[in-house]
């Protein structure tokens, strides 16, 4: 490879980097991807896809013991086998995976397996390929599961969200610390299969940073389906030495004088699903004077360059949120910025994000503290619950509400939060109205089908114009 120019140096074949370079090829661009693994990333090897073949088994599990005999169906004698369910998703990762192989080859990008290391701004070093040279490096390498100081990951009875992907047994109790994304969809997945679930965050609701009417919404589901959630719960000390797992925590939450004082809980398995941090340190970004934060988000601007202009970075490697269709958007608005084609910058307000448990939750927008934050009483709030969706009632998910947080005077749509069935389809309604900047109204004129869940959206915006027809 020594020697060989491009005009584009991708690093990091996830959602973002794949992206990227299919769409520098598609602008005439000659591009190299540099990747150390299997095309698609954590997103698609290790998070987001397997993840939801494993979901999809586990709702299936849930709707016939929740539902079941409402339709005449029982399910007395349904057996589980968690193992073939994580064959399915280990063949669905390796299906996706070799179809963006096909992707790379139709669209002509040179594929480079191995470490990228910068060595200037358009050169790199790719251990056991040599040095690439590009008029632009595009640095997409992503994120990896953070676990604190202290906890030993043996795969076994420690875990992060990748070996609990691999693992094909069940345990009886598993303890997840962090009741963000991973953590609820792990909980959710575990406890259908059959295990005994306790969620521990240190927060003082679920989903740290997400509507509290929704969090609350979700804590009480989770413990209708046999789910503990202890939240404003301090993660200790994990010792495994035993023969249990044994976790010691502070707990300030909604939990017994005994457990605010301190308490352990005695599991057979620990997911640890705390956070994650970028995949930036040995890049070599140091010596060329690249900037990261503190936790090593490198640092961009709108157009996702670097202090050196020729560096740009995307997706998890340059921050929050960490989710695979920003990186997606990012690499798409990056290249198309290095053509020259005119386009606004990526307007991170504007990110829907999803939650695949059940019931589902997605948002996109503001919450309803952060707007009345901005907009103080010009905010009006429409929320319309799935109790009164004749769609979701008929088949048994009347469970949640659609909430909708407006600009009152304008009539402008300021977030959208969803809690319950089909909510990760729903948002995208949402998303679409605020990017062509539809008000309230617009979406009181666009007639939905009945019966459909998108009702729902609907019903939320008559809700904020103070005219609610079915709640």
């Amino acid at each position: 490879m020594d020697g060989v120019q491009y005009d584009l140096a991708v690093v990091g074949a996830g959602p973002g980097g794949y992206v990227a370079a299919i769409r520098g090829a598609q602008l005439g661009l000659r591009v190299a991807l540099v990747e150390a693994e299997h095309p698609g990333g954590v997103c698609l090897n290790w998070g987001c896809i397997p993840t939801k073949a494993l979901l999809t088994g586990a709702e299936l599990v849930d709707s016939l013991r929740s539902n079941g005999p409402a339709f005449g169906i029982h399910s007395d004698v349904v057996t589980l086998d968690y193992g073939r369910a994580v064959d399915h998703s280990r063949r669905v990762a390796g299906r996706l995976s070799k179809g963006v192989e096909s992707l790379l080859r139709k669209n002509r990008i040179d594929w480079v397996a191995g470490f990228a290391k910068l060595t200037s701004g358009t050169s790199l070093d790719v251990s056991g390929a040599g040095s690439i040279g590009a008029r632009s490096i595009l640095l997409a390498t992503g994120s990896r599961e953070w676990v604190p100081p202290g906890v030993e990951v043996d795969g076994q009875r420690v875990l992060t969200s990748k070996e609990a992907l691999a693992s094909r047994t069940i345990p009886a109790r598993l303890l997840v610390i962090g009741a963000g994304a991973v953590g609820v969809e792990f909980a959710y997945v575990y406890a259908m299969y059959g295990a005994q679930v306790t969620i521990l965050e240190m927060a003082d609701q679920m989903l740290p940073g997400a509507d509290p009417d929704v969090a609350l919404a979700l804590e009480s589901e989770f413990a209708r389906k046999g789910i503990k959630v202890l939240t404003g719960a301090r993660f200790e000390n994990i010792d495994a030495s035993g023969s249990e797992v044994r976790v010691e925590y502070q707990c300030e939450g909604r939990g017994s004088e005994e457990e605010a004082r301190g308490a352990s809980i005695a599991v057979d398995q620990v997911l640890v699903a705390i956070g994650r941090r970028p995949n930036s340190a040995d890049l070599g970004l140091d010596p060329l004077g690249i900037e990261t934060d503190a936790r090593g988000f490198v640092v961009t601007d709108a157009w996702h360059t670097t202090q050196l202009q020729t560096v740009l970075a995307i997706g998890d490697v340059a921050g929050g949120p960490l989710l695979a269709h920003k990186a997606s958007e990012q690499g798409i608005a990056a290249v198309e910025h290095l053509a020259g084609i005119e386009r606004p910058p990526l307007d991170l307000s504007r990110v829907p994000a999803c939650i695949y448990a059940q019931p589902q939750v997605a948002s996109v927008g503001l919450t309803e503290a952060a707007a009345r934050a901005e907009w103080g009483d010009r905010v009006r709030v429409g929320k319309f619950p799935f109790a009164a969706s004749g769609k979701a009632v008929a088949a048994g998910h009347a469970a949640g509400f659609a909430k909708l947080i407006v600009d009152g005077e304008m009539g402008e749509i300021l977030g959208a939060h969803v809690i319950g069935a089909g909510a990760t389809e729903l948002i995208a309604e949402v998303s679409l109205a605020m990017q062509l900047e539809a008000t309230t109204r617009e979406l009181i004129h666009t007639i939905h089908a009945h019966p459909t869940l998108s009702e729902a959206i609907w019903e939320s915006a008559l809700a904020a114009e103070g005219r609610s027809l079915n709640s």
